[in-house]
């Protein structure tokens, strides 16, 4: 049953390359009763636990150098509701697979992010969202779960069912217990037509509020260094489906966004004065166009160009001036930045530790090639974000601990209880869970 790393000698690392762990076994479960009684031994042996995604989180959210629990056997759809509208997914589910499986089921999840190599459990616990007026993140659309608890039991919860464990689990940042099943609310597949076309900085902030309530979905990238944008605006269409022609396809999304984008990165990262010039250039690489295709072809894109992040959400009134504020820092700093800003907004939930939990929200995400210094970057940015009372996203760089987020969050207390009654030897923590959440 327990597997061997992804790295010499046993040890574990992420997408980002910028976290490492080397776990003392590493468990590969088949089924709910394997996995739990793998929390059970781990227990006997004096180990923590921690499961694992496809490692997507910058932050050392999974590591441990206890258990670590992979789920690539606990996937697929154990089934579909029809009357409800639902489908009940494996947590090591990747949302590649649950997006193409829904779409030949004639179905859809509502929103989504803009990447979907993750699975639906790490997705989740981490807050991953996409863009939306009305729609919000990910964990949002969740109507059910399932978890294994810190002595081995399996928990469902749901608005009926252990409510003030579904409210919190949604977003349980792997503290609360290892998610094996996620019940989703799906809606009859739908078509969705994307409008991208470049837009100047100061044009963009002026009409935020204006370009945010005409669109379902809205988000822009600021290439800094630049006063230049990229937007994207997704809304519902009645067609026809008019896709991405291949070549045409291949071209943007492949070439110049993954490719030339790699190239030069390269380039910016051995000679850092060439970057706003580089900058200048890529602002203006991708021209203006439309398309029309199913959700999942329009919310998402491969990114093989591997970078580092930082994210924060602020309250979406305050964007244009964080935006401002973080533009003239990147202009006095000297740093050379290679990687755009990217902007999306999410509506207010009602999920204990969602980044949008109680306030309408945008999100602002700063990203380093990666191997490129981002230390001095991030650390400003952060300055920019937290006066403005910005939540870091919980798998993307941040500097944040639980005394701050227990001013953020005005529901952090009720996380925190919850977690003492469900984990109290704390067998699901670790480091990065003992700075966020506290001992």
């Amino acid at each position: 049953m327990s597997s061997t790393a992804n790295g010499k000698n046993g040890t574990w690392r992420n997408w980002g390359g910028n976290v490492s762990a080397r776990p003392a076994r590493q468990v590969t479960p088949a089924s709910v009763d394997e996995l739990a009684a793998a929390v059970r031994r781990a227990a006997e042996d004096g180990l923590k636990v921690k499961a694992v995604g496809t490692g997507h989180s910058f932050t050392s959210i999974a590591a441990t150098d206890g258990v670590l629990i992979r789920p690539q056997l606990l996937t697929g759809i154990r089934g579909i509701d029809r009357d409800a509208m639902t489908v009940t997914v494996e947590a090591g589910t990747p949302l590649k697979r649950l997006n193409m499986a829904l779409a030949r089921e004639g179905l859809s999840l509502t929103n989504m992010g803009d990447i979907m190599e993750q699975t639906v459990s790490g997705a989740t616990s981490t807050g991953t969202h996409g863009t939306g007026r009305d729609s919000a993140s990910i964990a949002a659309q969740i109507r059910g779960l399932e978890l294994v608890t810190a002595d081995g039991s399996v928990l469902t919860c749901s608005e009926k069912e252990n409510p003030e464990v579904f409210a919190a689990a949604r977003i349980g940042l792997g503290a609360l217990g290892i998610v094996t099943a996620i019940t989703f609310a799906v809606e009859p597949v739908f078509l969705l037509t994307a409008r991208e076309e470049p837009m100047p900085f100061d044009k963009v902030l002026a009409d935020f509020e204006e370009l945010w309530a005409e669109n379902e979905h809205f988000e822009f990238y600021w290439f800094p260094h630049t006063g230049s944008t990229n937007t994207k605006r997704n809304n519902r269409s009645a067609g026809p489906e008019k896709p991405v022609p291949q070549l045409q396809g291949w071209f943007e999304d492949e070439f110049l966004s993954n490719g030339v984008f790699q190239v030069a990165n390269w380039v910016g990262r051995a000679v850092p004065a060439t970057i706003p010039a580089i900058a200048q250039i890529s602002s203006k690489a991708l021209s203006a166009r439309s398309y029309t295709d199913i959700p999942y072809k329009v919310f998402t894109s491969p990114r093989r160009v591997r970078f580092v992040e930082m994210e924060y959400a602020v309250p979406r009134a305050a964007v244009a001036d964080a935006l401002r504020e973080l533009k003239a820092m990147v202009d006095r700093s000297g740093l050379r930045v290679s990687f755009p800003v990217e902007v999306r907004t999410a509506p207010a939930d009602d999920i204990t530790l969602s980044t949008a939990s109680g306030r309408d929200t945008a999100y602002i995400a700063v990203h380093m090639f990666q191997g490129t210094p981002y230390q001095r970057y991030f650390t400003a940015a952060e300055r920019v974000f937290t006066a403005h009372e910005g939540r870091p996203h919980w798998g993307k760089v941040h500097t944040r601990d639980a005394e701050y987020f227990s001013r953020v969050y005005p529901r952090f207390g009720e996380f925190t209880a919850l977690r003492d009654r469900l984990d109290p030897d704390r067998r699901f923590q670790n480091d990065y869970l003992r700075r966020v959440l506290g001992a």
